[in-house]
């Protein structure tokens, strides 16, 4: 996916464009989202990009977003960052087997108004690569019972890797 699809993908009003804000990626990756994120965001905001694999290879700034590179297991270990005004999961949150305390544990971090973002792909069917994936239609209800009461799909694509679509989706209470 180029970095254009990932900004497409992600884009919608409920990320802050035009006010400084604090972002986490969780399960970021090589940073495509992270990326994707930035260009999105105020000048001055910050995303802590976090991942159990290497992040060196991020940049420390992307777009004139400082970029908090961490590297730790974000199912399992503490979250380095709170009063967040989002967190990302770009298909990451198909690889967390206990998804509705994940969510709990992660929200958490959040402000009162802040929100997820999530990519993940349209299918509840498993594979070696998607473990525990989440259809829009399961990711709805996951939410809700955790609850939130809006959960909206934004976006979506078809994937390089099969015949589901990605989706994007924005939740908040």
């Amino acid at each position: 996916m180029l970095l254009s699809d990932a900004i497409t993908l992600i884009k919608h009003p409920s990320v802050p464009s035009s006010s400084i804000s604090t972002w986490a990626d969780l399960g970021c990756g090589a940073g495509l989202f992270t990326q994707a994120l930035s260009t999105l965001l105020a000048e001055g905001s910050i995303i802590y990009a976090i991942d159990k694999a290497s992040v060196n290879r991020l940049p420390d700034h992307f777009n004139n977003i400082r970029i908090e590179k961490t590297q730790l297991d974000f199912v399992t270990a503490p979250l380095p960052a709170s009063s967040l005004h989002g967190i990302l999961m770009g298909n990451s949150l198909h690889y967390v087997k206990e998804q509705l305390a994940f969510i709990k544990k992660a929200e958490a971090h959040l402000q009162s108004s802040g929100s997820f973002l999530i990519v993940e792909y349209d299918t509840d069917r498993s594979n070696p690569w998607v473990p525990y994936p989440l259809s829009f239609v399961s990711l709805k209800k996951l939410f809700n019972q955790a609850g939130y009461t809006s959960v909206e799909k934004i976006n979506e694509r078809p994937s390089a890797y099969g015949r589901y679509p990605m989706y994007a989706a924005v939740i908040h209470h």
